[in-house]
């Protein structure tokens, strides 16, 4: 009896305390912005913010170029998002509904790029993007930020249209439609799972990518969030509270993207690798 107890326990100590670890930081970043600034300097840490302010958020969101780079870097992941979806597709539909000589070696191709870190080609990167002057521009953040989410995508949507049953496009088929029109009609609404969690994985990829526009963008007009967030505190000294409203604010998107796409994004993740 004490034994099955204590086996009922133990995994639900352990995961309120992993719990407790990742969303502590999360929780006092947020804290922190609404806290004054005695508070934040305070010798006895204050928990629970009483007095809450919000001029933290103000001077954040007037600092130089902050608006700039916020279009910098919606444009730059949506644009990421959008065209590894689209590539994604037609490759994962190929890789699922085709049968050609290279096809299990390519797939293996994939996921041997998604396991080797991109950071070992950062140098090969700057000298292509320097020999064609395309030093501080968006276009080549996007393609490579397409490039690092794509092979991910286009394993999870194999799986996903491996899983759908071959007679559903060929009855579809056999009703007048074409194979582009039975993918669009048949196939293409089943994968809104696999779309939301690779969307989602694309997303927080490029949002958070820093080391390469670092290496590619010097002029801070073509920067992203990341970079700025990055030398928010030097540009204002020790003003932690406008720091930590620059961090939360950066870290908002992300957080209401994952709230309202988490149990899609977890099932198209499992699904997507287990299937076909």
């Amino acid at each position: 009896m004490k034994r099955s107890l204590f086996g009922r326990i133990w995994p639900n100590a352990t995961a309120v305390i992993l719990f407790a670890g990742f969303v502590f930081p999360v929780y006092w970043m947020f804290a922190t912005a609404f806290k004054p600034t005695g508070d934040i300097i305070s010798e006895n840490p204050v928990w629970f913010p009483t007095n809450v302010t919000f001029g933290h958020f103000k001077r954040a969101i007037h600092a130089d170029h902050f608006w700039t780079l916020v279009l910098n870097s919606v444009t730059v992941t949506v644009c990421s998002v959008l065209f590894s979806l689209v590539i994604a597709l037609f490759a994962a539909f190929a890789l699922a509904r085709m049968r050609f000589k290279g096809r299990r070696g390519l797939i293996v191709t994939f996921m041997l790029a998604q396991m080797a870190p991109w950071e070992v080609m950062i140098i090969a990167i700057y000298m292509i993007v320097r020999d064609n002057d395309m030093l501080n521009s968006l276009v080549p953040l996007t393609v490579f930020y397409t490039m690092m989410v794509l092979p991910l995508t286009i394993l999870t949507l194999r799986g996903y249209v491996a899983a759908v049953p071959k007679e559903l496009e060929e009855s579809a088929m056999v009703d007048g439609c074409t194979r582009i029109q039975a993918f669009a009609k048949v196939i293409f609404p089943l994968l809104a799972p696999g779309l939301m969690a690779t969307s989602l994985f694309g997303f927080i990829t490029a949002w958070n990518e820093f080391p390469l526009v670092l290496i590619l963008n010097k002029d801070i007009e073509k920067q992203t969030l990341p970079l700025w967030l990055s030398q928010f505190q030097t540009a204002f000294g020790d003003d932690w509270g406008a720091t930590m409203a620059a961090s939360s604010l950066f870290a908002l998107p992300i957080l209401i993207l994952f709230i309202f796409l988490q149990r899609k994004a977890v099932s198209g993740l499992t699904d997507g690798a287990v299937k076909g």
